[in-house]
């Protein structure tokens, strides 16, 4: 059942618009199995448009960086928030992406008369705010919140793979990779892991099975030679 803030938050597409400036709001970082959620909100300017913005997951990363500079550069202001590992290990996943959302639509320097969100679902929010599906590749306002985002997040998942190079964060940036899975069977899951996550509980639960099982005991080897050349190694525990 749906909690009453997201009936609260959600909204029919409104058929009018507010007067005053627009913010394009998006996420990026629901689906990997560690690091933060990042959201982001932007105001764009008219009087200095940039050229380019699309939805992230459809650039390069050389064009994502460009176009990420270029957003900082012209827009009128920029909001980047996130919500930690323990948010999403608390509240679930989507809350805490409703949270991070929320951060940065409050973290903006000018207040938006109204913001648009990608997808399907809304934030609480003091202002009107409208949920579009796919938002991300058709207002250039989500557009450049996806883009600075997902570099965001990418930049800190370079961080985390220089924390533990050993689990690849640099290259699959968190998700749930073949190599990533095999890093997790082979070193258990680290701090910045989400251990709501299906293949991070198994992983924790592999290594509470491991340290709760007993101690192999060291028993003396007693060596008997039978005919033929034949010997039978055993162990067993020494008498009184």
């Amino acid at each position: 059942m749906r909690s009453s803030k997201f009936l609260k938050a959600e909204q029919a597409a409104l058929l009018w618009d507010a007067p005053g400036l627009l913010a394009g709001v998006d996420e990026a970082g629901r689906g990997p199995l560690a690091g933060p959620v990042v959201a982001a909100a932007v105001i764009l300017d008219d009087r200095r448009p940039i050229r380019g913005l699309a939805d992230s997951k459809t650039l390069t990363a050389l064009q994502r960086e460009r176009l990420h500079d270029q957003i900082l550069a012209r827009a009128l202001c920029c909001s980047v928030a996130h919500a930690t590992v323990e948010e999403i290990d608390t509240h679930n996943i989507l809350q805490a992406t409703m949270l991070a959302m929320r951060r940065a639509v409050e973290g903006l320097r000018l207040k938006p008369a109204k913001v648009l969100v990608d997808g399907n679902r809304l934030p609480t929010l003091d202002v009107l705010a409208e949920a579009i599906v796919k938002g991300d590749a058709l207002v250039k306002a989500i557009s450049a919140a996806s883009i600075l985002a997902k570099v965001h997040r990418d930049r800190l998942c370079q961080d985390l793979h220089a924390e533990f190079p050993h689990y690849g964060f640099a290259g699959h940036k968190g998700y749930g990779t073949p190599e990533h899975l095999e890093a997790l069977r082979r070193h258990g899951a680290c701090v910045h892991h989400r251990r709501s996550f299906a293949p991070v509980a198994a992983a924790l639960g592999r290594a509470a099975a491991a340290a709760a099982a007993p101690a192999p005991v060291d028993l003396p080897v007693i060596a008997a030679r039978y005919g033929d050349g034949v010997s039978l190694i055993v162990n067993a525990r020494s008498g009184p």
